[in-house]
């Protein structure tokens, strides 16, 4: 396993991490088609992973409404301090209307639901998982400061924010002499490159470290799956829920899985591999969040670490996957090679 550092926090954590989502929610209408794994199953996935050298979990209060949390915390239990330990706050936990968001009011009370959930005293992540329309970010930040202030939280970070929100949120930040943001979690895969339009670059501009999720699209990216949605593997997630949660241009998903395919056969590797390899390859990426229902799975992602792609598999898949050029960027393209010197276009 190879470590990247978290943002400018001098934290390594493990390039392949391990997401919940799966963990838990058997009887729950949604969590029950992603995963639903009970306590044994999801001790055996946490202990492969930290075997494998994964020390980065990431989880968040809404999944399995709150039992994520607990399988995790328990299935870690004395190596906790082999952990950083991440999760996230913002997502309805109850029917009050104060049991979500971002206020004061619920980012207190929903820190200490999840300590006591983990069974842990601190969290080294605690990551705002999407963006509150109703609070400041201001009442938000300073809450989260206080906490930190506190020891409850080592560092915090946000996910599914847009890049000018998380600029203001910095910005805010320095002005007030808080904590601030270390890292992003965002979208990001060979059919979801939105990210690259903006959140890349103020990753590498801020020092924020990139975490990624979804970077099989909802295992789209695994190859289980043909035109017409004929699958080789009827129990995967995909199959049993029917549910597409990330939106992307099917037809064009099924160029990029050609291609995918075709790459991971030049290596004899699985599709899977060569996503999240790719990924590893992008900049500003610091984890690939994966998550498993069976230990194979993992195994199989965990993998794609000691995959390096070259330059033609990644100019072919960049090439098969890449999206258009949004404004202002195109334009600022344009103009960025008047600005140099031509005996400095070294």
């Amino acid at each position: 396993m190879k470590y990247r550092l978290l943002g400018h926090t001098g934290v390594w954590v493990s390039e392949i991490s391990l997401g919940t989502m799966t963990f838990g929610g058997k009887e729950h209408p949604v969590y029950s088609t992603i995963g639903a794994l009970g306590q044994e199953e999801v001790d055996r996935v946490v202990g492969t992973a930290l075997d494998a050298g994964i020390n980065f979990f990431d989880t968040a209060d809404v999944y399995a409404d709150g039992e994520s949390e607990e399988l995790l915390g328990r299935a870690i239990g004395r190596r906790r301090r082999d952990v950083v330990l991440a999760t996230k706050l913002l997502a309805p936990v109850g029917p009050g209307p104060n049991d979500q968001g971002l206020s004061r009011l619920h980012v207190m009370r929903a820190l200490d639901d999840s300590l006591r959930r983990l069974k842990t005293d601190y969290i080294d992540l605690y990551q705002l998982h999407n963006y509150d329309h109703v609070t400041p970010i201001e009442e938000t930040l300073s809450a989260l400061d206080d906490a930190v202030r506190q020891g409850k939280i080592r560092y915090i970070g946000c996910s599914n924010f847009a890049a000018w929100q998380i600029s203001k949120a910095l910005g805010v930040s320095a002005l007030h002499n808080q904590a601030k943001f270390a890292a992003n979690q965002t979208l990001y895969s060979l059919v979801s490159r939105d990210a690259e339009r903006d959140l890349v670059p103020l990753a590498e501009d801020a020092g924020l470290s990139l975490t990624v999720w979804q970077p099989l699209a909802g295992g789209f990216l695994t190859g289980k799956f043909d035109r017409g949605g004929v699958t080789t593997e009827q129990d995967s997630r995909r199959a049993r829920s029917g549910y597409d949660f990330v939106p992307f241009d099917e037809e064009k998903g099924f160029r990029v899985l050609d291609v995918l395919r075709t790459v991971a056969a030049r290596h004899e590797v699985s599709p899977a591999q060569v996503a999240i390899a790719w990924l590893l390859a992008q900049r500003a990426v610091t984890s690939v969040i994966v998550g498993a229902r069976k230990v194979e799975q993992l195994t199989d992602n965990i993998a794609a670490g000691d995959l390096a792609l070259t330059e033609q598999d990644l100019a072919e898949l960049d090439e098969v996957s890449r999206p258009p050029i949004a404004y202002p960027n195109w334009i600022q393209e344009q103009f960025a090679p008047a600005r140099i010197p031509a005996g400095n276009l070294a």
